[in-house]
């Protein structure tokens, strides 16, 4: 069969328990939004592919429980994140607060060249809204990161959130990328000249 994409990444969903992750994922991966809420237990991850640069990218993404009983587990998989998101729900001010700590464990545990984007989801509940979003681009812009507000129950920038990481991570995965994607082409190029040779081995064959 041949291969559905070109390229592996792995993204970490992280914040507080109750911020939406979940249903933010869901809304990407899958089209679909459940207000239901039941926290996640430990990890789950859905897939996604995405085409960035006519490079066909898997993204592997996984949604962190934010409960302080699971943080043990969570931090075993920071170290093989390429991407990370972090969120916040804009009605909830602690949460928003609890990303330095989301932010100083990822520091201490993640790869060098991991990328990572802030959102602020619920962003559709403004009457509740108790983070401006100007405090959220703030502590974005202290952290180097780049900053949206969305709303996984009406979609809003869902998908530009998490192709936008995706993007960083390309790009800093530039180089990698570019030598694994040379390494296909040499491969399909050998096994194309095999088959010619082949074919051309038969024909004499034939021709005895």
């Amino acid at each position: 069969m041949a291969k559905q994409y070109d390229i592996l990444f792995r993204l970490l969903l992280l914040g507080d328990s109750g911020v939406g992750k979940t249903c933010m994922l869901r809304r990407f991966a899958e089209g679909e939004f459940d207000p239901s809420h039941i926290s996640t237990i430990g990890v789950d991850f859905k897939m996604k592919t995405l085409e960035i640069d006519g490079i066909r990218v898997r993204v592997q993404i996984w949604d962190t429980a934010g409960q302080e009983r699971y943080q043990t587990i969570t931090k075993q998989y920071y170290r093989r994140a390429q991407g990370i998101v972090f969120v916040y729900d804009i009605t909830d001010e602690p949460s928003f607060l609890h990303i330095g700590k989301w932010a100083s464990d990822v520091d201490e545990y993640a790869p060098e060249k991991v990328q990572m984007i802030l959102v602020g989801n619920k962003a559709d509940n403004e009457p509740n809204r108790r983070v401006t979003k100007a405090q959220g681009s703030k502590l974005a812009e202290a952290y180097g990161m780049e900053f949206f507000e969305a709303s996984a129950s009406t979609s809003r920038n869902i998908k530009e959130s998490f192709t936008r990481v995706t993007e960083l991570v390309l790009q800093a995965y530039k180089n990698d990328v570019d030598h694994l994607l040379g390494s296909l082409d040499d491969y399909l190029d050998r096994a194309a000249l095999q088959d010619q040779k082949d074919d051309q081995d038969a024909l004499r064959t034939c021709a005895c």
